[in-house]
């Protein structure tokens, strides 16, 4: 067997471990809101972004609860999204009582199909999720168009979305709130961490109540509340000044990270054209500035998916399938429902496969990913 090639490993900086100790020894752990790591971050985030706020998070999961709560989500209201995505963003819909509409992906490049949000628009509609999948944009444009001829919300999950771009502009920018995750299989991580974009001004404030176990925390330590209360519905959403340390020694190298990133999908993407008769492999649309945060391809048969990956393993390359559809879940099948024709969904989620990328890959490895994959194809 080969050298083993694993599917992921979690970039590291080498500043990392000086942040911790600067917390460690200030015995500020959990810092919160005020933490002066976390104050770091959501600057240098602001900036990169060009958004008037970004609040920290513990997880991309909490970010996406804080949206629905924002958006004032009811019993029986329903929130159209695709069904090929992570649970977080279904939960959070559901943590609300509401209801999520799953409908179907375009297969190019697995975002929502943008053509079939307008059918299932019902009276009960209030919001719209999508999901940059792989951290290639789905078409803004028309889904805005959309929202604002109907007057719903639009929440963006740019889980994979750091560093990606729309036209020039960043990911999470043109919905009315977005969740970014920092889990460490991202490109930029801090082991489990996420961060909130907010971009309607007059929802700022409760916001930053909301992560603070709706509480008034922020205000009152800025001098602009006398006494500390109880607000509105919220949690313990924020993240410990150990975690924004972590990610205080990432940030700076969000963008040689992203170049290698982009560099590594490229060369997968050129060299499997040639296998264009055994698989597909992701379509980019010109306005989309994509991240390279991850590389699939998908089969022509579902027969195909495990053998594939058992031949690569057995080649010592961890290659894996990605979603199950959310709509054939049994809590997808309670909780939600399925709008429209299932046309790729599930075909996708059975012949999708995702090959290692991450920035330490060496281009002796990605050849090898590359050969194993000609190699099974006879090519």
């Amino acid at each position: 067997m080969k050298n083993t090639i694993p599917f992921f490993r979690p970039f590291t900086s080498g500043q990392e471990v000086p942040h911790l100790q600067k917390v460690i020894e200030r015995r500020d752990y959990a810092g919160g809101s005020n933490g002066i790591f976390t104050t770091h971050c959501e600057q240098i985030l602001r900036k990169e972004l060009n958004t008037p706020e970004v609040l920290l998070t513990s997880s991309c999961t909490h970010a996406l609860e804080i949206c629905f709560l924002l958006c004032d989500l009811k019993p029986g209201d329903e929130v159209i999204m695709p069904s090929f995505t992570f649970v977080s963003a279904a939960n959070a819909v559901v943590l609300r009582g509401a209801v999520p509409v799953f409908v179907d992906i375009r297969p190019g490049d697995m975002n929502i199909d943008e053509s079939l949000i307008e059918p299932a628009i019902t009276e009960r509609t209030r919001a719209i999720l999508v999901m940059h999948y792989g951290g290639v944009s789905c078409q803004m444009h028309t889904l805005v168009t959309i929202a604002r001829k109907y007057g719903l919300f639009i929440i963006e999950d740019a889980a994979h979305g750091i560093g990606a771009r729309w036209q020039g502009i960043s990911l999470g920018l043109k919905g009315d709130v977005a969740a970014i995750s920092f889990h460490a299989t991202k490109n930029i991580h801090c082991g489990e961490g996420g961060a909130l974009i907010v971009n309607r001004p007059e929802w700022i404030e409760r916001a930053r109540q909301i992560r603070d176990k709706g509480t008034n925390r922020t205000q009152m330590l800025s001098g602009t509340a006398s006494f500390y209360t109880w607000m509105t519905i919220g949690s313990s959403y924020v993240c410990s000044e150990l975690t924004a340390a972590f990610l205080a020694g990432q940030l700076p190298f969000l963008e040689e990270v992203t170049n290698r990133h982009r560099a590594i999908w490229a060369r997968y993407h050129s060299a499997l054209q040639i296998l264009a008769e055994r698989i597909d492999i992701p379509q980019v649309d010109v306005d989309s500035e994509h991240n390279g945060h991850l590389f699939f391809i998908r089969l022509k048969e579902t027969a195909i998916q495990k053998v594939l990956i058992d031949y690569l393993k057995a080649d010592g390359i961890d290659a894996r399938f990605h979603y199950v559809p959310l709509h054939s879940s049994p809590a997808g099948r309670q909780y939600g429902r399925w709008h429209g024709e299932d046309k790729y969904t599930t075909t996708a989620s059975g012949t999708l496969l995702r090959l290692p990328l991450y920035y330490a890959l060496s281009e002796a490895q990605q050849e090898q990913v590359i050969d194993s994959l000609y190699n099974f194809f006879q090519l």
